[in-house]
């Protein structure tokens, strides 16, 4: 399924949020900065495929998203590994992992544990069906994913951004 969301409704997202310290692309979140991160993304030699790649080395990821911090961009992947979750900051301009540290935020655990629970259902790793929906639509570029369960099945729910467009897709990872 795919859904085309108008760049007149992000703008007007961006605009009500922009006082936000951290903000990501992900409207459902109700943080938005769409022109920061567009403009931002410019500048980037990392792609989300590669910061999923890179995270690797502290876990299994199980989510990940261009965001702007303070107006800085940065990639934050989650990872999972027996004894918890790690948040991966990577800089987008060097690929260097920034920092590494455990998710201790209620609100993160919360939902780095519904996105655990989807990846150990999953067949299909969030590279692979990135991958997949960046090869399916020219000229767009993966700039978040998240995985979940609905009814019964592993999904991912991907943005991608060419420019200030966006689509939101989603992705069977079984």
């Amino acid at each position: 399924m795919t859904l085309q969301i108008a760049r007149s409704t992000w703008l007007a997202v961006a605009i009500a949020f922009s006082s936000s310290g951290v903000m990501s692309v992900r409207a459902e979140d109700g943080e938005t900065d769409l022109p920061a991160l567009a403009a931002g993304l410019k500048g980037a030699k990392l792609r989300l495929e590669d910061g999923l790649k890179a995270s690797e080395r502290e876990g299994t990821p199980v989510s990940a998203k261009f965001e702007t911090d303070d107006g800085k961009l940065q990639l934050s992947v989650y990872t999972m590994m027996a004894d918890g979750f790690t948040e991966v900051v990577i800089d987008p301009k060097t690929g260097a992992i920034a920092k590494a540290e455990n998710i201790t935020d209620a609100e993160d655990l919360e939902a780095a544990t519904t996105q655990k629970a989807a990846m150990e259902k999953a067949t299909i790793s969030l590279l692979a069906v990135t991958q997949k929906a960046v090869a399916a639509n020219a000229e767009y570029q993966a700039v978040s994913i998240t995985p979940e369960t609905r009814g019964g099945h592993p999904i991912a729910d991907i943005t991608l951004l060419k420019g200030e467009t966006v689509k939101n897709i989603t992705e069977k990872l079984d």
